[in-house]
């Protein structure tokens, strides 16, 4: 089966994360002023992400290219917001939504990995998968340091909110030409 836009939409999502992460965590500590707000800030992003899985893996089956999209797009809007945050809560807020994005697009990360390949046919398209994503994360980060370099750090995150959105249309594309999972 076709994997290509998978692994498109899913290498643009890593390098939307990967060329803002350093970046968004040195904006986290000024806004935070201290470490325990910081690992605050990480806590309610893991343990959102923990317990909305419960709810994502019982409609994963039927909606999983719909809740990838849908996850695209929670990144999008907080990339969007996070330049406009002067409030540790909003920051609390906006960590709860990334959380929230980041269950439903690693969840349907994996089913539609699962659903596009053929038992005993997974491991070459896996390999292919993990490759494409982990280069661009390589590159997401030394473009990053570029760009901050000539632009402003609120620049990246409207950069990386446009990524998420790319991401978000290819995936919506996909369902529209069938890959509806």
């Amino acid at each position: 089966m076709d994997t290509k836009w998978l692994i498109r939409s899913q290498s643009v999502v890593t390098l939307a994360a990967g060329m803002i992460y350093p970046y968004y965590l040195l904006f986290l500590k000024n806004l935070g002023n201290s470490y325990s707000k910081y690992g605050l800030a990480f806590a309610v992003f893991t343990i959102s992400s923990a317990a909305v899985s419960q709810w994502v893996g019982s409609k994963l089956d039927r909606h999983g290219l719909r809740l990838m999209t849908w996850s695209s797009l929670g990144m999008m809007a907080a990339m969007l917001i996070f330049p406009w945050v002067v409030s540790y809560l909003w920051v609390l807020v906006l960590q709860l939504l990334m959380g929230v994005s980041n269950a439903m697009q690693k969840m349907s990360e994996r089913l539609l990995l699962a659903d596009l390949t053929n038992k005993g046919e997974r491991g070459p398209v896996i390999g292919n998968f993990h490759f494409w994503t982990s280069i661009t994360s390589g590159f997401a980060v030394i473009v990053g340091g570029y760009v901050i370099d000539w632009l402003t750090i609120d620049m990246l995150f409207y950069v990386s909110a446009i990524l998420y959105a790319s991401s978000s249309w290819v995936t919506w594309r996909a369902g529209k030409r069938g890959f509806s999972f």
